[in-house]
């Protein structure tokens, strides 16, 4: 897994590639997060545009995050989730827990309603 963080009209925005499948990166993204949250940016949207595979690992990834950010009065919004990674919060049930969309610009759009 590789990731690249970046912020867009106020919203962070993690980009993943490759296999999120558990990997030491893991604690280094949820690091990252508490790290903007203390600087009080607790908006985020994490684009899986580039994701080949998602196991639950990643899924735990994204529960651990939103947790952080709704306990400090934030949001995480899920970008781009097809294939595998669709599959996968299908199956968990997931697509009730977080907001999804088709593209990063639209989930950032969606923080402004």
């Amino acid at each position: 897994m590789q990731y690249r963080i970046y912020e867009k009209d106020g919203i962070v925005v993690i980009e993943f590639s490759g296999k999120i499948m558990g990997e030491t990166a893991d604690s280094a993204i949820v690091k990252k997060v508490y790290e903007y949250a203390d600087q009080k940016k607790v908006n985020f949207v994490f684009d899986f545009c580039h994701v080949e595979w998602m196991n639950s690992r990643g899924l735990g990834l994204c529960i651990a995050s939103a947790t952080t950010l709704r306990n400090r009065g934030g949001e995480l919004k899920l970008a781009c989730t097809v294939g595998k990674v669709q599959e996968l919060l299908e199956n968990t049930r997931m697509f009730h827990v977080f907001e999804c969309f088709d593209s990063v610009d639209k989930a950032i759009a969606s923080f402004a309603k």
